[in-house]
């Protein structure tokens, strides 16, 4: 193809899907990254709630807290409006990860329980 013509149909569509492959490419990458992050941001949120369950567990506090839940999911929603993002979305991602970290302060309180010197070992 010279230069000021235009190209062939079939030309045109190699084009556009050249770069559209490219954009998706590109905002794959961004998506692994974002991943990522998000993977190394919950294992950071996770060392600080097992840092908690270690205290509850230490000081006999139930693993679950209802109303602090409850905030954290209120200020979630209207953070995630905010950012134009689901609030329904927004309340299940926070409610599986709340899920997950009573699970894991129940298993820190029973672990806490049997051990010598615990709340019930001594």
């Amino acid at each position: 193809m010279s230069e000021g013509t235009a190209p062939a149909t079939g030309d045109a569509a190699a084009i556009a899907d050249e770069a559209a492959r490219e954009r998706l490419c590109y905002l794959r990458g961004s998506i692994d990254n974002l991943d990522a992050a998000l993977v190394h941001l919950l294992a950071e949120r996770f060392k600080c709630t097992q840092q908690v369950g270690e205290l509850k567990a230490r000081h006999s506090l139930p693993p679950a807290d209802p109303a602090r839940e409850a905030a954290q999911i209120a200020r979630l929603r209207t953070l995630a409006e905010d950012a134009r993002l689901d609030p329904a979305f927004a309340e299940k991602f926070l409610n599986f990860i709340i899920d997950e970290v009573v699970r894991h302060h129940r298993a820190i309180a029973d672990r806490t329980l049997e051990e010598p010197g615990g709340p019930a070992g001594g």
